[in-house]
């Protein structure tokens, strides 16, 4: 995944600080199931930003279905933000479909939460001042409208400081939440086969 220096996108020579980050974020590798993708960033936010995309999808017959989305963006301010105490803030969305029974669980909320926050301790990724939201929202479709007559979807929406430039590491840590709302088992755990039988086997 190269790494594009922006201001706005458009930037020249961006800080060292803001380079090496943009580096180090270029040596994550996706797991296979989730396509990772440059978008524009926002242009206003920061002076320096850098964007990506990534999306989980399924094969339904001859349909390839999005289950879950999600962007990632990095802002860089070398003279510092007062909000973010600090130069460097993660912005994450994510929304994924999910179980229709868990839309009345008060509980999924912060169980969501702490996806983010243990992926973040997990993968080492130093960082303060994290805030954001969990919500949960049920749709009924009707009339000629594609899809399931009825879908239930998490978004997680997520700010925090980090600190250092190893942003590798909140790229990962991100890429897992999507993970666990997309409902992708543990990276190297095959589910199995329709017919009961493995569909492969876990990697050691």
């Amino acid at each position: 995944m190269d790494h594009l220096p922006s201001r706005g996108e458009a930037a020249v020579d961006p800080p060292a600080e803001f380079r090496a980050a943009l580096e180090a974020m270029a040596t994550v590798s996706p797991r296979p199931e989730i396509v990772v993708e440059h978008i524009p960033a926002p242009q206003r936010l920061a002076p320096y930003a850098h964007a990506v995309a990534a999306r989980v999808s399924e094969v339904v017959g001859d349909d390839d279905s999005e289950i879950a989305t999600g962007r990632f963006i990095v802002l860089h301010d070398p003279a510092g933000h007062p909000a973010w105490d600090g130069t460097t803030r993660c912005v994450g969305y994510l929304s994924a479909g999910t179980d229709e029974q868990l839309v009345d669980d008060e509980l999924f909320s912060e169980v969501a939460w702490s996806w983010l926050v243990d992926a973040l301790d997990e993968n080492g990724a130093d960082h303060h001042a994290i805030g954001g939201t969990v919500t949960r929202t049920a749709s009924t479709r009707f009339g000629d409208i594609a899809g399931p007559e009825h879908a239930v979807d998490v978004e997680i929406r997520a700010s925090w400081t980090a600190e250092g430039t190893d942003l590798d590491r909140h790229l990962g840590a991100w890429l897992g939440v999507l993970s666990h709302a997309a409902g992708l088992p543990p990276p190297g755990v095959h589910l199995l086969g329709p017919a009961g039988s493995a569909a492969g086997s876990s990697g050691s």
